[in-house]
């Protein structure tokens, strides 16, 4: 089979463009290293848009939230990554968490199942020459890695990304620990393990105490991503830190004191069954028999048995304001164009919205046509902006969607305000962009144009 475009790298970013482009008629061989016998350090499975951190996708209120906002919009655009998303949810509260692994199955099955897509498992080692999307994420392979360096002209940047442990839900002691949300806000989707104030200080020193993974030369420079920040690093940052971030008891009424306690552990659902529960914020790069000494300790979790222990891999990315223009192609070899993690975003649902929009970029392209790239005043328009120009090319970092990548609200207004001023501001900007895309996919047998031979 003939294809129309190379997309290499099988996660959310890559298997979302492959989507957008098959649903627009075009010919996707889509290559996944993953099942060709390549591993990596973070992955667990073959799957495509495996999840190798959180199961969850953040907050889902389009109202006052931007990540929620960004939901919208990418479902408004025919997200598979979205789709499947909805279809394998589990109870979080307003966040949009998932059963990881019914997620992933149904991603893979769509794009295997796709007539316009091959799926390859194939490591790809050289840039390819062709029209293609590069979506290899933040463990790009190394020989591919180099390929890019020289491409780019310019170092690649790095930081570190950890995961957090995984527990058994039968082995959590539901006598000390309970179902509750903050401020007992809609269901009941957190499991809470209470802390007293001498049970925290000794949790906190014994963070600070604990084996850790061992730096290469290589990673002794690279900096953390503040939104992933391994829970023993926060607690260097002092004693009260944890009780300011994943360990706030604020809100939480244990229902056998009828008090907060002073600290506590949150946990939250990991897959659909209710079997599977993540720690929040518990990412680390504690050795893992230390991590279970540790993580016994809390209270509720003295039992628990792991499904998956928390881990540390290096992330990549380029200099992306320097490196692409405003549709993401490399100024200096446009048939090549970036999306996901490698391009510098954060998070699953970042990575995937850019590689929606690379998909629709590089249909149009494909087509002889020029998409416009979404107003800045909405959550793609303001995440594309960010990486494509709107961040200082010598001190870009990684980062998520918020209201700050987008122009300010003029004039004065009040705080309370100000949230719902942003999406609506963004829904009126969204409408007419939307509306100038192709109403309905082209086919590709109706668009006259040469092919690109697999490999």
């Amino acid at each position: 089979m003939t294809h129309d475009i190379h997309i290499v790298g099988g996660g959310l970013a890559g298997s979302e463009a492959a989507w957008q482009l098959a649903e627009a008629g075009f010919r996707v061989r889509l290559s996944e290293m993953r099942g060709s016998g390549e591993r990596t350090p973070a992955h667990q499975t073959d799957g495509l848009a495996e999840l190798v951190c959180s199961n969850s996708f953040r907050s889902d209120d389009a109202e006052a939230n931007a990540v929620g906002l960004l939901h919208q919009e990418m479902r408004r655009l025919g997200s598979l990554i979205m789709a499947q998303a909805d279809a394998h949810r589990v109870p979080a509260g307003s966040a949009l968490a998932v059963d990881r692994d019914g997620y992933s199955d149904g991603v893979t099955q769509a794009l295997a199942n796709h007539p316009n897509v091959t799926l390859v498992r194939e490591r790809v080692d050289a840039l390819p020459e062709g029209p293609a999307i590069l979506a290899t994420g933040p463990l790009t392979a190394a020989s591919l890695a180099t390929e890019i360096g020289g491409a780019t002209g310019a170092e690649a940047l790095a930081f570190f990304d950890a995961l957090a442990p995984i527990i058994h839900f039968d082995t959590i002691d539901m006598d000390i620990a309970w179902k509750a949300s903050r401020w007992d806000k809609g269901e009941a989707d957190y499991i809470n393990c209470p802390m007293d104030k001498e049970q925290y200080l000794a949790f906190h020193a014994a963070l600070l105490a604990g084996e850790k993974t061992e730096f290469k030369e290589w990673e002794k420079d690279t900096p953390y991503f503040d939104g992933c920040m391994p829970i023993e690093v926060m607690a260097e940052r002092g004693v009260d830190t944890l009780r300011y971030g994943p360990m706030k008891p604020v809100g939480l009424d244990n229902p056998r004191t009828g008090r907060w306690p002073y600290a506590v552990v949150q946990l939250r659902q990991d897959n659909r069954q209710g079997t599977l529960w993540n720690i929040v914020g518990f990412q680390t790069k504690l050795k893992h028999a230390e991590q279970v000494r540790l993580f016994r300790t809390i209270p509720g979790l003295q039992n628990a048995e792991f499904a998956r222990l928390g881990g540390l891999h290096r992330n990549t990315f380029i200099r992306s304001p320097e490196l692409l223009d405003e549709t993401l192609r490399l100024k200096n070899r446009p048939n090549l164009r970036f999306a996901g993690q490698i391009t510098g975003c954060e998070g699953y649902i970042e990575s995937a919205a850019i590689g929606l929009l690379a998909g629709r970029f590089a249909a149009a392209e494909l087509r002889g046509e020029m998409l416009a790239p979404p107003p800045v005043t909405t959550a793609l328009g303001a995440l594309l902006g960010h990486i494509t120009g709107g961040a200082e090319a010598e001190t870009y970092q990684p980062m998520n969607v918020n209201f700050g990548l987008m122009p300010p609200i003029p004039g004065r207004t009040k705080k309370a305000d100000r949230k719902r001023m942003y999406t609506d501001r963004a829904r009126a900007a969204f409408e007419p962009w939307l509306s100038s895309l192709p109403p309905e996919p082209v086919a590709a047998a109706d668009i006259s144009r040469e092919t690109v031979p697999s490999a």
